[in-house]
C-alpha cells in the first residue's frame, strides 16, 4: 500500500518537526502558565524573604524612619506646633549663643576623642601582643563597656569631686603635692584682737607695725590655730630674747600666743607656748623690698641676717596664711570637657583595643618576620607594616567612634554639675535641653535633630562603604 508523504514521521522525511498546537505550552513555557520550575524557586524565595523581612522593616519606619519624617516637619513649626515658620528655626539656632558653644564643644569631641581612643587602642594592643596574659588584660580593659554610661557617669562625678576626702583623682594629687612641697600654712592663723604689734595687709600678710633696726629681737604672736592643724613637729616656742641677736641681723620667734588653762600674758611667750614652724619671714627696707628671708624652724625661732643699718619691718607674707592645696578643679569651666572626655576614654578604650587586636592577631605574621631579618628595627616594622596593614580596622574604629561622640549625651547631663553644663555642652544635649529640659520649644529641638542628623550621616555613609569594600 503506498505511504503518502503526508503520513511519513518528520524524522524520516529529515524535516523539521511540526509546531505544537496554539496553547501547548502557554504563556511562561513548555509547562504552562506556572513557568519553568527555577523561576517559581525564585519567586517563592522572594516572597520568603519579604515575608521574613516585613516585621523588621516596619520597625525600621515605625523607629527611625517616621522620626526623621517627622523631625523634618516639626523643625519648620514654632513651639506650639500650630504656626508654620519655615526655616526660622533653623536661623535662630545658629544665632544662639548655647547652640553655637554646643557646636564648638561637640567639635572638640570629633576632634580629640576618636583621635585619642584609636591611638591608645593602638598601642595598647601592639604592647599587649606578645604578653602571655593579654587575654585577661583584654577582658578587663573591655569591661567597662559593659557599665552603662549613667553608672559611669556618677562613678566619675565621684572621682572628679574637688575635695580630696571624696574625689579620687585629687586626693592622689593633693598627696604628690604635698609630699613635693612640705611647707604647712595656717589658713587661721590672724593677730590676736586688739595687738597693735602686728598690721593686716590687704594681700593677706601680716607685718609689723613698728620698724626695727640690725640686732634687735623681734617676736610675733598669733592665735587661731585649732590644736589639731599645729604640726607634729612644732616644740616649744623659744624665747629669742635669750639670744642677743648679732650684728646685721634681726632674730625672733613666731608662736602661738595661747596658753592652755588661759594662765599667758598676751605678747609674750610663755611656757608651754609653741612655736609655729615652715613658716616664711621677711626683712622689708623703707622702700617696700624684701632684703631678707628666713624659715621659722620647730621651735618658731627665725634669724634675718646680711641686714645694713636702717630701719626694717618684719613681715610674714600671704603664703603663710594661703589655704591648704585642696588639688585641680577638674569639674570647673576649663576642665570639664577634657574631663568628660577622659571618662569616655575609660568607657570606650577596651571596645578599640579588642577591634584592633583582632585586626592585629589576623595580619600576616611572615610580613613581620621579613621584615625584621631585613634588618627592620621595631618602630619601623610598626610604623611601615603594622600601622598601613592596619589601616581599614583603625578607619573604622576612627569613623564609629566619630559617630559615637556626636550623640553622646549621658556623660556630659551627669558629670557636669549643673553651674559649668553650659560650658560642657554639646549637640545632643542642647537638643534635649531646649525641647525637654526646661526650653519645651520642640520645634527648635527638632531643629537640632535634623543637624545633628546631618552631622552624623557622611559618617555612616562612610562606615558602610568601609564594610562593604572589606567585604569585596
Amino acid at each position: 500500500m503506498p505511504v503518502t508523504t503526508s503520513e511519513v514521521p518528520p524524522a524520516a522525511t529529515g524535516g523539521t518537526p511540526a509546531p505544537p498546537p496554539p496553547g501547548a505550552h502557554g504563556k511562561n513555557g513548555k509547562h504552562g502558565r506556572a513557568g519553568t520550575p527555577g523561576r517559581r524557586a525564585v519567586r517563592r524565595r522572594r516572597r520568603t524573604a519579604a515575608l521574613f523581612l516585613l516585621p523588621a522593616l516596619l520597625l525600621l519606619g515605625a523607629l527611625v524612619a517616621y522620626p526623621i519624617v517627622f523631625s523634618v516637619i516639626r523643625s519648620m513649626y514654632d513651639a506650639s506646633g500650630d504656626t508654620f515658620v519655615g526655616a526660622d528655626n533653623y536661623t535662630e539656632m545658629f544665632q544662639d549663643p548655647a547652640t553655637v558653644r554646643a557646636i564648638r564643644n561637640s567639635a572638640i569631641w570629633v576632634v580629640f576623642a576618636p583621635a585619642l581612643l584609636t591611638g591608645l587602642g593602638l598601642i595598647l594592643a601592639v604592647l599587649t601582643e606578645k604578653i602571655r596574659w593579654k587575654t585577661a588584660f583584654k577582658l578587663l580593659m573591655f569591661m567597662p563597656m559593659a557599665i552603662s554610661f549613667l553608672a559611669a557617669g556618677i562613678i566619675f562625678r565621684l572621682a572628679y569631686e574637688q575635695d580630696p576626702e571624696r574625689g579620687v583623682l585629687n586626693a592622689v594629687v593633693v598627696g604628690v603635692h604635698d609630699n613635693l612641697h612640705d611647707t604647712p600654712s595656717f589658713p587661721t592663723a590672724k593677730a590676736r584682737l586688739g595687738d597693735k604689734q602686728l598690721v593686716h595687709g590687704d594681700d593677706g600678710s601680716y607685718r609689723t607695725a613698728r620698724t626695727a633696726e640690725p640686732g634687735r629681737t623681734v617676736n610675733l604672736g598669733l592665735v587661731g590655730v585649732p590644736p589639731k592643724e599645729m604640726p607634729a613637729a612644732a616644740k616649744p616656742a623659744a624665747p629669742a630674747s635669750r639670744t642677743a641677736a648679732g650684728a646685721g641681723e634681726l632674730r625672733g620667734v613666731v608662736y602661738l600666743d595661747f596658753t592652755p588653762g588661759g594662765h599667758g600674758k598676751p605678747g609674750r611667750v610663755d611656757p608651754g607656748e609653741r612655736g609655729l614652724p615652715q613658716l616664711a619671714v621677711e626683712a622689708v627696707d623703707s622702700h617696700g623690698k624684701v632684703v631678707a628671708d628666713a624659715t621659722t624652724g620647730p621651735d618658731g625661732s627665725y634669724r634675718l641676717t646680711g641686714l645694713k643699718a636702717g630701719s626694717y619691718t618684719v613681715q610674714l607674707p600671704a603664703k603663710d596664711f594661703a589655704p591648704p592645696y585642696e588639688g585641680v578643679s577638674w569639674l570647673g569651666p576649663a576642665l570639664i570637657t577634657p574631663a568628660i572626655i577622659g571618662a569616655y576614654l575609660w568607657i570606650w578604650t577596651g571596645f578599640a583595643l579588642v577591634l584592633i587586636g583582632a585586626g592585629l592577631s589576623a595580619m600576616p605574621r611572615e610580613v613581620l618576620e621579613a621584615a625584621r631579618m631585613d634588618g627592620a628595627n621595631e618602630w619601623q616594622v610598626f610604623r611601615r607594616i603594622t600601622v598601613p596593614l592596619l589601616g581599614p580596622v583603625l578607619g573604622v574604629v576612627f569613623v564609629t567612634m566619630v559617630i559615637n561622640v556626636m550623640k553622646v549625651f549621658d556623660l556630659v547631663y551627669i558629670i557636669a554639675p549643673g553651674p559649668v553644663q553650659q560650658d560642657a555642652n554639646v549637640l545632643a544635649l542642647q537638643m534635649w535641653l531646649v525641647s525637654f529640659g526646661g526650653g519645651n520649644n520642640q520645634g527648635l529641638g527638632s531643629a537640632l535633630g535634623v543637624l545633628l542628623l546631618l552631622l552624623v550621616v557622611p559618617a555612616m555613609i562612610l562606615n558602610i562603604r568601609r564594610f562593604r569594600r572589606s567585604q569585596s
